[in-house]
């Protein structure tokens, strides 16, 4: 590997357009609490310390320039304004609005931005290019009003990704997402260093609204406000819904988040479906096949741009071969019998990968997506009868401090691993101490150390959160959880979505002596939801053909159902049968804990 720290063409493609930011780049809510602040980063303006790997360092140089940067003509960026960045095309009338980040507040502050410096352009189209939440979170601070008739694109299936992963499973993700993302950690040479894939995820209000075209096809075309465009699909790639898409009259490629400037994730870290390397790298080729040659830019919603036709080839080609040859070499040796833990031991990219600034793991590592493709392919099982039956964690380390003589035994024999520099096995060790006395003091310190100088070494700015984010709670505790994926969006599920957060809440073991039906007639809707609890669990079935013995019916709309989800009682809904069922179904309800342990048991 031989990274070229003299090479300026990254520092001058982010530089390269810059109109105006905010000075201080701090964005607050309504009540005034800080959502947003890169004013912490200062320290990026001298030189690497030596608690921060130098190439890691480079990247959060670059993820913190900020402010409203020109494209080309007549397509505009908001760059560091939040984890990701905002788009701005303008129409015949309007502007078109291309992932409006997480936050409403950053959103609303970047279109100001542009406004103050483009004018007061009203919004006339809106583009999600994919399900996660740092690209749709902050609709409402762009169309505060609502969508009234502004049409939104997105590709298909993204309502039904968006509520798989920031709802359903969203608790959890939010969770590690704080590990990841290092929220409880300011920035700081010893804290948070950018995110790799942007400096920091903002914290503010999270908003959606639904899309009102779906895109469901490779050459669609489409006019927004006088704007034509061309998209690709491109499905399992960084996202299950995800889209690529052209501009022919300004000569311009908006890559979405399948091509970016580092590594991304085959498995991000906070959770989420497996994806698949070798569709990701054959959309990428595609994208280079029937829009590069037409192209004088591409630019994502992630980093900053790539001018020139023939550098935005050489870039594609890049992240093109970096997921094909994972997905290949990772398949050849699992094919020759290897674990995912053993061929991410043995994999390392390929030259002409390794020394591409685009292809270094910021984000995703090649140690992780490795195990991914393994998993996505084989499954967590990695075929050994020993792994089939083993003890969840806290069980597993009482019983490995035993067989190691005690507690004290297994501090000595980490400290021993730590001073040979084995800080991989350390950390094994001294895990399995904490498991086993989590009140230990003294386990907790050792590790804390142990993961804190696998931070500063890491080139991860992901790894580095976790690692960062694990010494923090084992010293102080566990940090409150400040982002919420879920919270805005209630409203734009649909009633089916909404019974569905209802079922993953229900409490198996409680709910099988129970047994009920309950029909919801919504009026605004003209539909009937039945819910049917049997064997512990809830069953929902839409406008039911088959009769059954009810016991409550209610009849209400859509914003009641809200409402009542919220607390707020059965004001103004008409109830028919045993109302004692209603309150029998809450209380099986359990509550996620925002903030369950993760380095503790």
């Amino acid at each position: 590997m031989a990274l070229d720290y003299e090479d300026r063409t990254d520092f001058e493609n982010a530089d390269r357009g810059f109109i105006a930011t905010l000075t201080p780049m701090t964005i607050r809510d309504a009540d005034g609490a800080i959502v947003f602040d890169t004013s912490g980063y200062a320290f990026l303006d001298g030189p690497c310390p030596d608690t921060v790997n130098p190439s890691l360092f480079r990247q959060a140089q670059l993820n913190v320039k900020n402010g409203l940067y020109q494209v080309v003509e007549g397509i505009y960026q908001i760059r560091g304004f939040d984890i990701s960045n905002m788009t701005i095309v303008e129409g015949d009338t309007g502007v078109i609005i291309i992932d409006p980040l997480i936050s409403t507040e950053c959103a609303a502050a970047g279109l100001a931005l542009y406004r103050e410096h483009r004018g007061d352009r009203p919004v006339t189209g809106v583009i999600y290019t994919h399900s996660h939440g740092d690209h749709f979170g902050g609709v409402a601070g762009v169309l505060p009003d609502g969508p009234g008739e502004v049409p939104i694109l997105a590709p298909a299936g993204f309502m039904a990704e968006a509520v798989s992963e920031n709802v359903y499973a969203g608790n959890a993700m939010t969770r590690r997402a704080s590990y990841m993302y290092a929220i409880g950690l300011g920035p700081a040479p010893d804290g948070q260093m950018s995110t790799g894939l942007g400096i920091q995820a903002s914290t503010g209000t999270l908003s959606l609204y639904p899309p009102t075209i779906d895109i469901t096809a490779t050459g669609q075309r489409e006019t927004v406000d006088g704007v034509p465009i061309v998209f690709q699909m491109t499905p399992g790639t960084e996202a299950p819904a995800e889209m690529n898409f052209y501009f022919p009259n300004h000569r311009a490629l908006c890559l979405a988040e399948n091509a970016t400037h580092n590594l991304h994730n085959v498995l991000t870290l906070r959770g989420a479906l497996v994806r698949d390397a070798r569709i990701w790298s054959h959309y990428i080729d595609e994208a280079i096949d029937m829009f590069a040659s037409d192209s004088d830019v591409a630019f994502a919603s992630h980093h900053w741009p790539t001018w020139g036709t023939d550098n935005l080839v050489e870039f594609l080609s890049v992240q093109r071969d970096l997921y094909c040859y994972l997905h290949d070499q990772t398949l050849r040796l699992l094919n020759q019998g290897l674990t995912g833990a053993e061929i991410a031991e043995q994999i390392e990219l390929s030259p002409g990968l390794a020394d591409s600034w685009s292809a270094r793991g910021y984000y995703g590592s090649v140690s992780h997506n490795v195990k991914a493709i393994y998993q996505r392919y084989l499954g967590w099982f990695d075929g050994h009868p020993s792994s089939l039956w083993q003890h969840p964690p806290e069980a597993a380390a009482t019983r490995y401090v035993q067989a190691f003589g005690g507690i004290d035994a297994v501090l000595e024999k980490a400290a021993g691993f730590t001073r040979d520099g084995d800080l991989r096995f350390a950390a094994e060790l001294l895990k399995h101490a904490v498991f086993a006395e989590p009140g230990n003091a003294a386990a907790k310190n050792a590790l804390a150390e142990v993961y804190t100088t696998l931070g500063y070494g890491s080139e991860n700015a992901t790894w580095r959160g976790f690692y960062l984010m694990g010494a923090k709670e084992l010293r102080d505790g566990i940090y409150p959880t400040a982002l919420n994926l879920a919270g805005g969006m209630a409203a734009a599920l649909s009633v089916e979505q909404l019974f569905d957060t209802v079922a993953i809440r229900v409490n198996g073991p409680r709910a099988a002596a129970e047994s009920f039906v309950i029909d919801w007639q919504f009026t605004d809707l003209g539909t009937t939801v039945r819910l049917t609890l049997s064997n512990g669990a809830l069953i929902r079935t839409v406008d039911p053909r088959r009769k059954a013995e009810v016991d409550l019916t209610l009849t209400l709309t859509k914003p009641q159902l809200l409402g009542l989800l919220a607390g707020k009682g059965l004001d103004g809904i008409d109830q028919v049968g045993d109302t004692t069922v209603l309150q029998r179904l809450l209380g099986l309800l359990e509550q996620p804990d925002p903030d369950f342990a993760i380095v503790t048991p």
